[in-house]
């Protein structure tokens, strides 16, 4: 008996030795692996809680460092600018930044122009970098993309610099024959003289400051407000009778065609002043003597039926390297036949934003000494306002990239050939005095 009774309380103890070591091994096993090792300091688990979750709506690209410079954290668009590469900082002057801050602690801020990544182009990325101490280990740097902001920046400079030129020049003219007639009071010859002159340069200024009003309108309003279905025969007669009379005085015969009976779904003002244009310009840059023809037909495309409205003439033509800006405010292919015009270069500006804004777009095919055609694409009235029903919804919004339902164009100035409609006589023309 004392033998069994001393065996089974050996066996006890061992019993509970070996739950206690077990019980230790794992406390010990646990501990090791809440240890932060080397590879764990470079992972989300060192940030301090709730800054991932900050730094993943952020706009700006975020980069976190760590006290030996490795990347800590670094959102999708630091990566698509290129600022992060194999796990570190791959903008120098940045690093230095972040170097810096975490030696003294102090917030600084930079603009940098960087190269872009994996384009040919020689263009850089103009960013702004901020760089401030996270926690008493790790430093945070946020960075801004100004290219954007940078270019539209210098496009509304240009704008003023231009509108300033353009106003300056007949104003300062206005002055010059104010003068001219004053001193010119006893000779009622020269005093008509430069009373036509002044007439003419007040109405250049009146057209100038015109355009001005017509670009700044259809680039702020929403064709939306105020859409309706317009019929393409409507506008084509309006555009005649817009330049009949300097068609009329050149001797240029203008004759309309295509499909009848077709309309187009937006802002009737807008669509008329885009398509006035067209053949505006049409009738200035053709000699005399020439013709000017409009045809509008429907074409099919994924997102609906399209109609095209091509303007073309026999006038001086275009050179490649005009037609990559004429679409540009201001922008004038020959700048003394548009001053002997009136013209102001606003022109086409307008007639790209009215097709953007009604979700087409305007192309331009031209040869030198053989013309030019100018082709306005809109969605047909009935496939636009179908897609738009079809679109709206409870989750819809309006504001969306794309928006709108108005066919698939995004109002791009493309140079698309259209040598049919260059070449080819205007189906069932109909010739207007």
């Amino acid at each position: 008996m004392d033998v069994n009774a001393a065996v089974a309380a050996l066996a006890a103890i061992a019993g509970v030795c070996t739950g206690v070591i077990a019980m230790l091994a794992f406390r010990w096993s646990e501990r090791d692996q809440a240890r932060p090792t080397r590879t764990s300091l470079h992972t989300d688990a060192v940030l301090p809680p709730g800054v991932d979750t900050v730094l993943s709506v952020l706009r700006s690209s975020a980069v976190v460092l760590d006290e030996s410079d490795s990347v800590v954290k670094a959102s999708s668009a630091a990566y698509a600018l290129g600022l992060v590469r194999g796990g570190k900082l791959a903008v120098e002057p940045m690093l230095n930044m972040a170097r810096d801050t975490r030696r003294d602690g102090e917030i600084r801020q930079v603009e940098l122009d960087l190269p872009r990544r994996g384009t040919g182009r020689g263009e850089a990325l103009a960013v702004s970098a901020r760089v401030a101490p996270l926690g008493s280990r790790l430093v945070l740097l946020l960075v801004e993309d100004l290219t954007e902001a940078r270019r539209i920046e210098a496009v509304r400079r240009d704008f003023v610099a231009n509108v300033s030129h353009e106003l300056k020049t007949p104003t300062g003219a206005l002055s010059l024959l104010s003068e001219a007639v004053m001193d010119a009071s006893d000779d009622p010859e020269a005093v008509t003289r430069f009373a036509g002159r002044m007439q003419i340069e007040a109405t250049r200024l009146t057209n100038l400051v015109q355009e001005l009003i017509d670009l700044s309108r259809v680039q702020n309003d929403d064709p939306l407000e105020d859409s309706e279905p317009v019929r393409v025969d409507e506008l084509v007669a309006e555009a005649i009778d817009r330049s009949r009379h300097t068609a009329s005085t050149k001797q240029i015969t203008m004759a309309s065609g295509g499909t009848a009976d077709l309309s187009v779904w937006g802002s009737r003002g807008q669509l008329a002043a885009a398509l006035g244009n067209l053949v505006e310009n049409a009738v200035n840059y053709s000699p005399a003597r020439t013709r000017v023809g409009i045809a509008a037909r429907r074409v099919a495309a994924p997102g609906g039926d399209l109609i095209e409205i091509a303007v073309t003439d026999q006038g001086i033509g275009i050179s490649e390297k005009d037609r990559e800006r004429i679409f540009e405010r201001f922008y004038r292919v020959d700048p003394a036949r548009s001053r002997a015009t009136g013209g102001t270069g606003l022109g086409l500006a307008i007639v790209k934003h009215v097709a953007a804004s009604h979700g087409g777009e305007v192309t331009v095919w031209s040869t030198e000494g053989q013309g030019s055609t100018f082709t306005l694409r809109l969605p047909e009235a009935g496939a636009a306002r179908n897609r738009r029903s079809d679109e709206d919804g409870p989750d819809a919004d309006p504001d969306a990239e794309g928006g709108g339902g108005f066919g698939s164009g995004h109002g791009a100035a493309s140079t698309s050939p259209t040598p049919d409609l260059m070449t080819e006589p205007l189906p069932a023309p109909e010739v207007l005095p």
